[in-house]
C-alpha cells in the first residue's frame, strides 16, 4: 500500500527551479512504484484526480484523509464584545496562496478589523517567499492598512493555537493545494472559514453553513467577510464547522478507515 502524502503532479502543478530530476526519475521508472501498488492512499478529491491523472487506476485509489489532533473545548471567542474583526491566515507564504487578495479585500471593508497573516514554512529558504512577503508588506502600506495587519514567521504549536484562538475567521485563497493542515487546525478550533474551492476546503466548507467558497474576486470575498461579521452567524457557523472536522478527521475515523483498507486487502 502507498500513502502519496501530497500531490503526485506537484513539481507539474508548481514547477521548481529545475524541474528535470522529477521527470527523470517518472521517465527511468516508469511510475511503476506508484502503479504497482497494491491501494493507493490519497488525503482529498484533489489528490485523487490528480492521481488519475498520474496514471494509477481508480480501483486503487482510496481517499482517507490525514488525521488531526481532536481533543479540547472549542474556543469560546464570542464573549470579546467590541473588538475588531480579527481575520487569519496560516500556511506557506508563496505567490499560490495569494494573499494579496485578502488585503484588497480588507481595503473594502466598512467595519473595524485586523489581520494576521502566519508563514509556516521557512521563508528565507523558500524560493521566492522572502519576496513575495516584502510584496505583500508593500502591497498593505499603499493600501493604508500598515497598522492592520501583522506577519508572524516560523510559528511553535503554542503560536499556532494563540493565534486559532484570537482570530474570527480564517481566510484561504489559494490558487492551487491539494491538502491544507491549517484548513483542519483552524476548523477544528471552531474557525468559521471563506475559502476558494482548493484541497480539503471543499470536503471541509459547506457553502452557507460553515463558511463560503468563493471565487478570487476581492468583491466577493468582502461580501462574506460581512455576512460573517456578524457574532451570531459566526457562533453558529463555528459549531457546524468543528462537527464537521473532527467526526472527519479526527484520528479515531481516519485510523478506522485505514483498518478497514488494510482487512480489505489481505
Amino acid at each position: 500500500m502507498l500513502s502519496t502524502h501530497g500531490s503526485l503532479l506537484d513539481y507539474k502543478k508548481h514547477p521548481p527551479t529545475n524541474p528535470f530530476p522529477y521527470k527523470l526519475y517518472d521517465g527511468l521508472t516508469f511510475k511503476t512504484t506508484a502503479k504497482r501498488a497494491s491501494a493507493v492512499v490519497v488525503a482529498s478529491q484533489m489528490e485523487y484526480e490528480e492521481a488519475l491523472e498520474f496514471g494509477i487506476h481508480k480501483n486503487k485509489l482510496h481517499i482517507i484523509p490525514d488525521g488531526i489532533e481532536t481533543s479540547g473545548p472549542m474556543v469560546d471567542r464570542f464573549s470579546r464584545q467590541g473588538a475588531p474583526l480579527h481575520l487569519l491566515f496560516a500556511g506557506s507564504m508563496t505567490r499560490l496562496r495569494r494573499v494579496e487578495l485578502l488585503l484588497r479585500a480588507a481595503r473594502k471593508l466598512t467595519l473595524p478589523f485586523r489581520i494576521t497573516l502566519v508563514a509556516t514554512n521557512d521563508i528565507m529558504t523558500t524560493h521566492g517567499s522572502a519576496e513575495y512577503l516584502a510584496e505583500l508588506k508593500k502591497l498593505a502600506k499603499s493600501l493604508g492598512l500598515e497598522d492592520r495587519v501583522e506577519f508572524l514567521g516560523n510559528p511553535s504549536p503554542e503560536d499556532m493555537n494563540n493565534c486559532y484562538s484570537n482570530a474570527d475567521l480564517f481566510i484561504n485563497l489559494s490558487a492551487h493545494e491539494t491538502s491544507g493542515k491549517t484548513l483542519q487546525e483552524a476548523g477544528a478550533s471552531g474557525l468559521p472559514m471563506i475559502s476558494t474551492p482548493v484541497g480539503l476546503a471543499n470536503e471541509i466548507v459547506t457553502s452557507g453553513e460553515n463558511g463560503f467558497i468563493v471565487p478570487a474576486d476581492p468583491d466577493m470575498i468582502c461580501d462574506r467577510i460581512l455576512q460573517l461579521s456578524n457574532p451570531d452567524t459566526r457562533k453558529q457557523f463555528g459549531h457546524h464547522i468543528r462537527e464537521k472536522v473532527l467526526n472527519t478527521f479526527g484520528w479515531n475515523t481516519v485510523m478506522g478507515r485505514y483498518m478497514e483498507l488494510y482487512g480489505s486487502l489481505k
